[in-house]
């Protein structure tokens, strides 16, 4: 698998994702209850495995790339707004970019350890650790194991606010990390279809307080750590088997414990599945159940002037004494409609709404390659979850096949991969990293093409956050609050004769928020790449780089940089 050095999007924006294939908090159909294998709609199915373009699992060419390297480059860069240092850095990097593809598996991982060396006294040393890991093994005839994970880097600020990470490092650089995996299981007993699946994850934000954005201000609560844990079976018979129609139950639950104060997230949902086959292609699946919610939390252990008490690791100590607050409760019917079209295996579209969390939910999924050079995917989602559920979530979607994105300056990741099947974005997950649990709703959309010689892409989305928090505890400030995040991102990447090539890209995101801490925060960046062949294993590197954040609030200046890079590279 070769490497790719272009940038899509700031982390400002990493994750506005589409619904995730194992959860509780999504309706799902799958096969159950099907019928024709044209009309399915896995897209939007609950069943590990049935994503857009994984269908066609153990078809395609076996595969095994594995390409270490060790990199040397040296690293200007200047800052243009509000003053103008100069730094200049050395920057040391190990890595692997990994591709396996087979009969039963399939695999893609870009991992990379970087060593910074300043130069001066205002530029700091550092390292860091990136990398981006999906894949998936067969165990036996039905049974298979996902997994994945992630570790990257985000510039927490504000209320919770987190930015692309840049080079300076200046307290509020902050590692993130998220790992998950679990098996699937399908089978048919007679006339009836039978899945299985199970998705345990752990997710980590390594900011070890409580931001304050204003000396003597509101602190605002940012995420630690959180285990989510999913599962869901479903049964069911095809149309025309025992009935006219396709009969199906299923149930899920999820669960989220967030280690904030003890916050939990808690869904549980039961539902029986009706399908009618309206066409080869069409069919229309009303679902009927029940479904409860919750969310609650403890309080921080108050001092005698009743502030909240802050430990040695600077977060909130949690009253364990205290009884839990339920900070949102929803219990009753459940209904939803789905209309699913899949015209062919190169085409599926899913649409539904109903009656979810209390109120009218709608989403659903578009997956269209025309060719094999091309792909359009799109993603609605609506859930409850807190930020390591949405990351997860969003990394499950990830294909199996795909070359990281990474800034060709910094080496960091930029929140998509390049690929040609399913969804490529985990753009805007963080665009914030409170630790309050919310219900998140938006649409991510991204389209890719091969040109010859040339690879482009863009991706766009748009992330609403409801925050949901007990109003007797230390989070009360969070509770209404709603943060929302557009962003955009372009690239092109393309070769010049055998030894070269060239990339460019530029990115775009809006965050704003009804909190006062956080405000309005506005990102914008571009990167260009050249590389060229030294000899059959070395190869040297040029970039160039621009990244700026602009904020409403006047306490904050804008911050803009460039930044340029020449280095080289050895592959073994």
């Amino acid at each position: 698998m070769k490497s790719a050095s272009w940038t899509s999007l700031g982390l400002a924006a990493l994750t506005a994702v589409a619904a995730l294939p194992v959860q509780a908090q999504t309706m799902g159909y799958d096969q159950v209850g099907a019928g024709s294998d044209e009309a399915a709609s896995p897209a939007d199915s609950p069943s590990g495995g049935g994503k857009p373009g994984r269908g066609e699992r153990g078809k395609g060419t076996r595969r095994l790339e594995v390409t270490p390297y060790i990199e040397i480059d040296q690293i200007v860069d200047a800052q243009l707004s509000p003053g103008n240092d100069v730094l200049t850095y050395t920057q040391l990097a190990a890595g692997v970019d990994l591709g396996i593809s087979g009969r039963n598996n399939a695999a893609s991982a870009s991992v990379r350890y970087e060593r910074y060396i300043g130069w001066g006294r205002k530029a700091q040393d550092g390292d860091a650790i990136s990398g981006i890991v999906r894949g998936y093994a067969t165990i036996t005839p039905g049974l298979t194991l996902e997994a994945g994970a992630l570790a990257t880097q985000a510039r927490v600020q504000n209320g919770g606010s987190a930015l692309s990470a840049g080079l300076t490092n200046d307290g509020t650089r902050t590692n993130i990390y998220s790992v998950y995996g679990g098996p699937s299981f399908k089978t048919r007993a007679g006339d009836v279809d039978f899945s299985a699946n199970y998705r345990a994850g752990f997710t980590k934000v390594e900011q070890p307080d409580a931001y304050v954005a204003v000396p003597g201000g509101a602190a605002g609560d940012l995420f630690d750590k959180s285990v989510t844990q999913v599962a869901d079976v479903e049964a069911g018979v095809a149309p025309h088997v025992v009935a006219p129609v396709g009969l199906g139950v299923a149930g899920s639950i999820y669960q989220e414990d967030v280690s904030n104060l003890d916050q939990r997230v808690r869904d549980m949902q039961a539902r029986a599945l009706v399908t009618v086959p309206v066409s080869r292609t069409v069919q229309v699946v009303g679902a009927l159940g029940y479904e409860d919610v919750e969310v609650s939390s403890r309080d921080a252990v108050r001092d005698a002037d009743g502030n909240p008490v802050v430990g040695r690791d600077g977060r909130y100590v949690t009253d364990k004494s205290a009884p839990r607050e339920l900070a949102y409760d929803v219990s009753g019917l459940l209904w939803d409609v789905a209309v699913m079209w899949r015209p062919s295996r190169r085409t599926s579209l899913s649409a539904h709404i109903g009656r979810r969390y209390g109120s009218t939910s709608f989403g659903g999924t578009l997956a269209y390659a025309p060719d094999d050079r091309s792909q359009l995917s799109v993603g609605v989602y609506d859930s409850v979850s807190g930020f390591g559920g949405q990351l997860g979530r969003a990394l499950d979607q990830l294909p199996d096949d795909f070359v990281a994105v990474r800034d060709p300056v910094t080496g960091e990741l930029r929140g998509c991969v390049i690929s040609l099947d399913g969804n490529n974005c985990v753009s805007g997950a963080l665009g914030s990293v409170r630790s309050a649990v919310y219900r998140g709703r938006g649409i991510a959309a991204s389209y890719s093409r091969e040109i010859g010689r040339l690879n482009a892409g863009i991706g766009a989305g748009y992330d609403r956050r409801d925050f949901i928090a007990g109003r007797n505890t230390v989070l009360a400030a969070a509770d209404g609050v709603i943060d929302e995040n557009w962003w955009i991102a372009a690239y092109v990447s393309g070769q010049l004769g055998r030894d070269a090539g060239w990339s460019a890209n530029v990115y775009a995101n809006w965050l704003t928020s009804t909190d006062a801490l956080t405000g309005n925060v506005e990102g914008y960046g571009a990167t260009l790449g050249y590389y060229r062949m030294l000899a059959r294993r070395l190869r040297a590197t040029m970039a160039l780089g621009i990244d700026g954040v602009t904020r409403n609030d006047p306490l904050y200046d804008d911050y803009w940089t460039a930044s340029a890079l020449a280095g080289v590279r050895y592959s073994f």
